[in-house]
């Protein structure tokens, strides 16, 4: 979840202010919801493609193969979006990036090359390389985000209104957006066949793992406002390394950008690894062509990972006339809006599944049900959002 979305939301953010932060109650609440749900499922009964396996199992094929599709391309817009934030931030040390939009494209290009090659190794590999980048893209956020709130001005955030839109309104639109610093939530509940003990350990990860995400992100939002004035942010493509060089200097920026970029490149290398792992689950179902059902000798979906990656690239060039920031927004908004949909399958499917537990003679959770209720309304609310932000 902490990658690319935090390290660029600012920006986006920016024009809302202080609203931001209803965004961010509302969208943590939805998202912790939403790993609860996924806990109790994977917990009832674990299967390979997470959110797929479980739409498949209380709704059948058809709803299944929207979820498995929705999923998937939600996936291939992320590599993209993704390696554009990884080009953004690496024109502090490479200037000539910024000279041309062109440039950042194919620079985001190698750096899509590079983590499939990654990838293409094994699921060992790729766990190794997503292990060391999840703990060194944790220091340059609290970082920012403790000196930030004590040395900047916290309480001068001004609320802003952009649209002068309704309450419920402007609160999908921010929804929709935040929601991209949390797509991964379900992650954990997808190689479940790779996975120790998958019954408490996707659980545990589900949950810890939000809380985790909700706790960095409020903090890193709370000092990155603080320090930079909000027209700085709107324009900025690397906020945390702006916002470094304002209170470090030149040295904090490079640290922080460096911390940023694997963070970055760590949430890159885990969409890759569930784009494969989702198109894999999808063929072997016939939801996708049984071509890309093929491992390797030690399992990995290298045909399904090679084919989601090629995809992800002509999407980076589609968006080549617009500015960085732009791409990234359009490619975050396709990406948030069918994972969006995936999330109110999986609500759907949690609601389903307890009342069909139910009257096989299981005990009945009213707290667990009112989640699952929670989860798919906050869904519904965020879809509303992708409908605003496109008024």
């Amino acid at each position: 979840m902490i990658g690319s979305g935090i390290f660029t939301l600012p920006a986006l953010l920016a024009p809302y202010g202080s609203y931001s932060f209803i965004g961010w109650g509302v969208t943590g609440f939805g998202a912790l919801c939403l790993a609860l749900s996924y806990s109790y499922l994977s917990s009832r009964k674990p299967g390979l493609g997470g959110p797929y396996f479980y739409v498949s199992e209380a709704f059948g094929a058809i709803p299944a193969a929207i979820v498995c599709w929705g999923y998937w391309i939600s996936l291939v817009s992320s590599i993209a979006a993704i390696s554009l934030s990884f080009a953004g931030y690496s024109q502090r040390f490479l200037p000539v990036l910024s000279d041309e939009p062109l440039y950042s494209t194919y620079f985001a290009f190698v750096i899509i090359l590079f983590f499939t090659v990654i990838n293409v190794r094994g699921v060992r590999e790729a766990s190794a390389v997503q292990l060391f980048t999840t703990i060194v893209k944790i220091i340059p956020l609290v970082l920012v985000g403790f000196i930030g709130i004590m040395f900047g001005e916290v309480t001068h955030i001004p609320a802003i209104n952009p649209d002068d839109s309704s309450l419920f309104h402007m609160v999908g639109a921010l929804c929709l957006l935040i929601m991209w610093g949390f797509i991964g939530v379900e992650s954990a509940t997808l190689p479940s066949e790779d996975t120790i003990n998958p019954e408490k350990t996707i659980a545990r990860a589900s949950i810890l793992g939000t809380l985790t995400a909700l706790t960095v992100y409020v903090i890193a939002m709370f000092g990155i406002m603080s320090i930079m004035s909000l027209a700085e942010l709107q324009n900025s493509t690397s906020p945390f390394t702006d916002a470094a060089q304002l209170i470090m200097g030149d040295t904090g920026a490079i640290i922080i950008t460096i911390g940023a970029l694997f963070a970055i490149g760590g949430t890159l290398n885990v969409c890759i690894m569930i784009a494969g792992t989702m198109m894999l689950a999808g063929a072997r179902d016939k939801i996708f062509p049984t071509y890309f059902s093929q491992q390797s000798a030690d399992g990995t979906p290298t045909r399904a990972i090679f084919f989601s990656c090629v995809l992800a690239i002509i999407l980076l060039f589609f968006n080549t006339s617009e500015s960085l920031i732009n791409s990234f927004e359009n490619l975050l908004i396709l990406a948030t809006f069918a994972a969006l949909v995936v999330y109110l399958g999986t609500g759907l499917a949690s609601i389903k599944l307890q009342l069909q537990d139910h009257k096989r003679g299981e005990q009945l959770s009213y707290a667990r049900l009112c989640i699952a209720l929670l989860a798919t309304l906050f869904s519904l609310l965020a879809i509303i959002g992708a409908w605003v932000l496109y008024q």
